[in-house]
């Protein structure tokens, strides 16, 4: 499930300047009010010899160290240029603060910057060290993906014999360990939460991004299923876990469908937590959450309509995707919808909006993503498997998915299976009013207690 975030491009930012350097150079905060949330950006600025190099930071995700692609600073005025992703930044320095335009594919929002790095609220859930177990960072490598090495946390409690062990397997999109996403640590909490109740946790950062190697923009679901493999071979050489017997995995939302692909092969995996997992084809689940959301931001539901029918048309030719002549296909329908859109939505679909919507589109992973359907792996599990979905879930919607789960595996051989749709949480399990992606970063709650002990309760229950 592709999660639905901000989107940045890497450039490196040339700029020609003229006044002092050195009022402008260092770190500039701002926040992005869309709709009724606040996405934090920074912009960092160097400056050698005249030259100005920059980096962009997206806190809420966990992104930092962006480069970007070209700017100016002439007559106290500060342009940075993102043109493949029709994103353009116009501030005027005052002596103190940039007030400027945010502007991308047509939509203009203000966004001024001050002076100093982002500073994060602690959320009240985060854990504060010490911690009262062990916490080691760890590297292991997979051999089927050039040997890329990929870097984490182990959890491991105090004083707890032979503890099961599970392996964390984030969402679509480039993560790290924490899986952070609009100013929130899951995984972080999960972890913690689990080590303290008895189990070892192995976290990590995606290849590709943070502290891990390899290329993220051309995996697929399939290849970060190996990436799953080698945490578990990685797991089997350490001396400290004694039972091999006891390593399972805990996926949320893609994770959750990456889980079953790992245990349809191995069968000495112990067991499956999926957090929000899909139990429909990617198509689906695709349709469905775009669907969703538009319904919580107030859509016409002819608008909606327009956009299912034209989606539908793009997700079958990208089931048989054969390259160019198949962009071309897509083009096409994209051309069809924007002549048959109302106004508000047809002044949303401009060149820019349609190139980086192909881009994703027939990039690997969506490609992929597309055909797969869990009922093909969740067949082949033959471990307990506990399946929970918020009711408030836009993104993976519980009642098509958890029946779709149940149903896969009902025709498999695991005999223990559990599943819940869990009263008012989102799709981050943080308990909620509408469910909408608006919610995540205004809510306190990073990880509902109630779902945060389902989990731990299972997993103890049978080991």
């Amino acid at each position: 499930m592709q999660r639905i975030k901000f989107e940045v491009v890497i450039f490196f930012l040339l700029s020609i300047t003229i006044g002092s350097a050195q009022e402008i150079v260092g770190s500039w905060t701002g926040n992005l009010k869309v709709q009724s949330q606040e996405i934090p950006i920074v912009f960092n600025l160097s400056e050698i010899e005249g030259i100005y190099t920059t980096t962009m930071d997206s806190p809420s995700q966990g992104v930092n160290n962006i480069p970007t692609d070209q700017t100016t600073f002439i007559e106290n005025e500060l342009v940075i240029d993102i043109s493949q992703m029709g994103i353009v930044y116009t501030g005027k320095f005052d002596g103190s603060i940039f007030k400027g335009i945010f502007k991308q594919s047509g939509i203009e929002l203000p966004l001024n910057l001050v002076r100093g790095k982002y500073e994060p609220e602690l959320k009240l859930q985060e854990p504060k060290e010490p911690y009262p177990y062990i916490s080691e960072e760890v590297f292991f490598e997979n051999s089927r993906a050039d040997n890329i090495k990929l870097a984490g946390t182990l959890t491991f409690p105090k004083d707890v014999k032979d503890p099961p062990v599970a392996i964390l397997i984030t969402g679509s999109g480039a993560q790290n360990r924490n899986e952070e996403l609009m100013g929130h640590k899951p995984f972080l909490v999960l972890s913690d939460h689990l080590t303290r109740n008895g189990i070892a946790v192995l976290r990590y950062d995606d290849r590709g991004f943070a502290s891990s190697e390899g290329n993220h923009e051309i995996a697929t679901t399939f290849d970060f299923a190996s990436d799953v493999e080698a945490a578990i071979e990685y797991l089997k050489t350490r001396k400290d876990i004694l039972d091999i017997t006891k390593i399972g995995l805990i996926g949320h939302s893609e994770g959750g469908l990456i889980a079953p692909i790992v245990a349809s092969t191995n069968q000495e995996i112990a067991f499956c937590v999926l957090l929000a997992g899909p139990g429909v084809s990617g198509k689906e689940i695709l349709i469905t959450q775009t669907r969703k959301a538009m319904e919580l931001s107030g859509v016409s539901e002819e608008d909606i309509q327009i956009n299912e029918d034209y989606s539908t048309k793009i997700y079958e030719i990208c089931e048989n995707y054969n390259g160019e002549e198949s962009r071309k296909q897509v083009l096409a329908v994209f051309n069809k919808m924007k002549e048959s859109s109302s106004e508000m939505l047809k002044s949303q679909l401009t060149d820019e909006v349609v190139t980086q919507q192909i881009k994703l589109i027939t990039s690997p992973w969506m490609l992929t993503f597309i055909k797969i359907d869990p009922k093909d792996y969740l067949q082949k599990v033959n471990c307990p498997v506990l399946a929970i979905n918020g009711e408030k879930d836009f993104q993976v919607l519980p009642k098509e998915n958890l029946e779709g789960i149940a149903k896969g595996l009902s025709s498999g051989q695991s005999k223990d299976v559990t599943t819940q749709e869990l009263k008012g949480l989102n799709h981050l399990f943080q308990s909620s009013e509408t469910g909408s992606f608006s919610e995540y970063s205004t809510n306190e709650e990073t990880f509902s207690p109630l779902a945060l002990n389902m989990i731990s309760d299972w997993i103890n229950e049978r080991f």
